[in-house]
């Protein structure tokens, strides 16, 4: 264990430990949380994994920093190859794609996203879309979701907006099940879903039906923060572990990938002083 590591390296690290060496794996645009993750994989326990990079599609890419931009040319440094747009798709219907990330502003018990609207029969706020997510997550052999912000405080009108709701006003990913309770394999689709949400307040995975299970908490929070800050009531692992916390080799790889601190920007400012020891 480090002797000192901050909230967003000990996420980083959680992320991480989803991706399993000897793969293929992909993290889209926007996250350096993931980005991050899938480079300290690579440069620790996962030396085979074979990194697609989310804004160029490059392969096996070796960035000297973090640019504040997923799509910056950096990031593609040292690549050894780029795909295509239509060869990485290929790619997932081919089901040799072995693991996405995924977000969204709503996040249900089934691993489903929504980045496309709030409001379920009424247009109430017009989000970014998918891109190509729908796509992958249905081809996909296993996703890991991930939000920074799973505490919903409520505001100054007393209302709060869950980001881990019971069901999404929108599906734009899919996870384990459909609105209507059908598995995506019931509907033709090959991909795995997701078997891993890491959030900023715990760690979960899916039970046997697909519903979120709570299996891990941070040194510094509990079973109420989840159950207080969660729509839905997540099932309970048998034995809810502490979170896994980096070592200093793993630190200093996340330290000197991101010298300019950019994960930062995707926590919510009270935890960029979250710090474990």
């Amino acid at each position: 264990m480090s002797s000192d590591c901050s909230f967003g390296e000990a996420m980083i690290y959680a992320i991480a430990r989803t991706i399993e060496n000897s793969t293929i794996a992909f993290h889209g645009f926007g996250s350096p949380l993931v980005q991050l993750a899938l480079h300290v994989a690579k440069r620790s326990h996962a030396p085979d994994l074979v990194l697609v990079a989310g804004a160029t599609y490059g392969i096996n890419p070796k960035p000297p920093f973090l640019a504040p931009t997923s799509n910056d040319w950096v990031m593609d440094r040292g690549a050894e190859i780029s795909l295509d747009i239509e060869e990485l798709f290929d790619l997932a219907a081919a089901g040799r794609m072995d693991r996405m990330f995924l977000s969204g502003l709503q996040i249900d018990k089934w691993g489903n996203c929504n980045v496309t609207r709030l409001g379920a029969n009424e247009l109430k706020l017009k989000l970014p879309g998918g891109g190509g997510g729908c796509n992958l997550s249905c081809d996909v052999k296993a996703m890991t979701l991930w939000t920074a912000a799973h505490r919903s405080p409520p505001n100054d009108q007393g209302k709060r907006r869950y980001r881990l709701v019971e069901t999404c006003d929108f599906v734009t990913n899919l996870g384990h099940r459909t609105r209507d309770g059908r598995r995506p394999h019931e509907i033709g689709h090959q991909g795995g879903g997701p078997d891993s949400v890491v959030t900023d307040l715990g760690l979960f995975d899916f039970d046997a039906e697909g519903q979120m299970r709570l299996r891990a908490l941070y040194p510094d929070t509990s079973v109420d923060d989840i159950m207080d800050n969660t729509q839905f009531a997540p099932v309970l692992a048998d034995d809810v572990e502490t979170a896994p916390l980096p070592d200093d080799e793993i630190v200093g790889i996340i330290r000197e990938l991101d010298p300019m601190k950019i994960h930062e920007r995707e926590l919510q400012p009270a935890d960029r002083d979250r710090r474990f020891s």
